[in-house]
């Protein structure tokens, strides 16, 4: 039996709409493979009764099937379903880099990348990569045509999750067809500024490039108390706060020192909305861990 810890993700960040991901320290999957003639799917953990076992309906179902890899599979989640915090994406990146390992199928962590988007397009509909990348690959993740670019970084958030859902297929429902010349201007240069943040470890610019005139606003009306969560972050000392992916996860991005103070805020602001939620006082860091027999 071979062991993966998959992170949680956080992707878009504000200004980098299907580009941006990054990778969490916390929450994160646990996923362990064994051969078999045919696969098979069990699922525990928080939101597991609403995952489906049936292969054909799981994401890591769609990546075992690509990789010509049957196995026995178990997913222990922790990354909630409906989070905005890359629940299928990590799933399917754990398969993927657990089923490589287990045949031998010889692929590096960027190869599998596009094989585990297969299973992301499960949930949503289409193949997309923002979050698996950086659950396979760790850090800050850029995904183009051209191929996926990744950057080590360590950066101090917190990731508020309220106790609600929205569907990935409705917060891709209320993206505007078109947007200003001046709001692309305006995203491109925050998206700018938030990488040159990531390479440099810097969560003021990194705050600074999330902001995002043209999605973020939208996919916000789809979260109960988002601006108020937003207003008291910033006010508690975060650089910047956004949707996380397709929401209600809401990222901040903030100083170390910070950082409780902020997770708290959060909090209060939620449930002043009525909403009771969770803070998880996290940073970017490693994509997913595979752990061999007899290894720590």
């Amino acid at each position: 039996m071979l062991t993966v810890r998959a992170p949680a993700t956080s992707a878009n960040l504000g200004s980098g709409f299907d580009v941006f991901g990054v990778a969490l320290g916390a929450p994160a999957d646990v996923v362990r493979v064994e051969r078999a003639p045919e696969t098979t799917i069990t699922v525990t953990g928080v939101g597991s009764q609403y995952i489906p076992e049936d292969p054909a309906k799981n994401t890591v179902g769609a990546v075992a099937e690509a990789l010509d890899a049957p196995a026995h599979i178990r997913i222990d989640k922790g990354v909630r379903p409906s989070s905005g915090l890359g629940s299928s994406a990590a799933s399917a990146a754990g398969a993927a880099l657990a089923l490589n390992e287990l045949y031998d199928r010889g692929l590096s962590r960027a190869d599998l990348v596009p094989i585990a988007a297969e299973g992301e397009a499960v949930v949503s509909g289409e193949a997309h990569a923002d979050n698996v990348a950086p659950s396979l690959l760790g850090g800050f993740t850029v995904v183009a045509d051209g191929g996926v670019t990744q950057v080590d970084a360590s950066i101090p958030v917190v990731a508020c999750l309220p106790e609600t859902t929205v569907s990935t297929r409705d917060a891709r429902g209320v993206v505007p067809d078109s947007a200003s010349l001046e709001s692309v201007v305006d995203t491109v240069g925050n998206a700018a500024t938030l990488t040159v943040g990531m390479t440099r470890n810097d969560p003021v610019l990194v705050g600074r490039g999330m902001d995002d005139e043209i999605v973020t606003p939208e996919r916000a009306k789809l979260i109960r108390g988002y601006e108020d969560v937003r207003e008291a972050a910033l006010e508690a000392g975060a650089t910047g706060v956004t949707v996380s992916g397709a929401g209600p996860g809401v990222l901040a991005v903030c100083r170390r020192a910070s950082q409780r103070a902020v997770a708290a805020a959060m909090i209060d602001a939620f449930d002043s909305a009525g909403v009771d939620s969770r803070a998880y006082q996290t940073t970017v860091g490693e994509g997913a861990r595979l752990y061999r027999p007899g290894s720590d």
